[in-house]
């Protein structure tokens, strides 16, 4: 089954197009990754499958509710920020409650769960600058979760991991799948591969879909991915 469908989208900033023509399907409860070069394209198809960028021709179709979660990377909450793992993950009920209104006793199953699924029930009381780069990460995933959306969008969430945090980065997606449609950008072969689908963009064209193997590089003219 498909969860979203791009009909040649074009899209970009200040007049100029990132996005040429984007045909695309993400198929629902898979993990699809995202891969090609720098300036290939994929954080603007991200921002377009968020809502956050319009496109300026084409369609985007599939479910308008509830609205798709951006997880960010680590790198964009301060160290500083005086808040504990679980407060972090309860600011993903904001979209629900708001940021003032208390949690309800659902809103708080909902951060415990999350916080399970992604193996930070532990982690709980510490507060976000103590933790590792792959620790945090995981907590803004559970954030993301939290929010209840059938679409989860992470722009290169293992950027800046040494390898056995990008591997926990990798089995958290991978568990994801089934339950929730999992969109994330990458420039790592090895996380591609792991992927049920892959969307391979170069200069803001498809120009493979399909399964890992289905898209491998080859010497047929498909970006290598780093």
């Amino acid at each position: 089954m498909i969860h979203t469908e791009l009909r040649g989208v074009y899209a970009g900033y200040g007049g100029e197009d990132v996005l040429r023509g984007i045909d695309a399907r993400l198929p629902r409860g898979g993990v699809t990754a995202l891969v090609g070069s720098n300036g290939a394209g994929k954080s603007t198809l991200l921002a377009v499958l968020a809502g956050t960028l319009r496109p300026r021709a084409g369609e985007v179709s599939g479910p308008s509710r509830p609205r798709p979660a951006f997880v960010l990377q680590r790198s964009a909450v301060p160290d500083t920020l005086p808040l504990t793992v679980r407060d972090t993950v309860s600011m993903g009920r904001w979209a629900h409650r708001g940021p003032w209104r208390p949690l309800a006793r659902h809103d708080r199953t909902v951060v415990e769960r999350s916080m399970e699924r992604v193996g930070i029930t532990g982690l709980a009381g510490r507060q976000l600058g103590e933790l590792s780069g792959g620790q945090r990460q995981r907590v803004l995933i559970a954030q993301g979760l939290a929010q209840e959306a059938d679409l989860l969008l992470l722009d290169e969430p293992s950027a800046g991991l040494d390898r056995e945090a990008r591997e926990q980065i990798a089995r958290v997606l991978a568990s994801l799948g089934g339950q929730v449609t999992v969109v994330h950008a990458t420039h790592f072969s090895d996380e591609a591969a792991e992927a049920d689908h892959r969307l391979v963009l170069d200069q803001g064209r498809v120009v493979g879909s399909g399964s890992p193997e289905a898209t491998a590089p080859s010497a047929g003219g498909v970006p290598s991915v780093r």
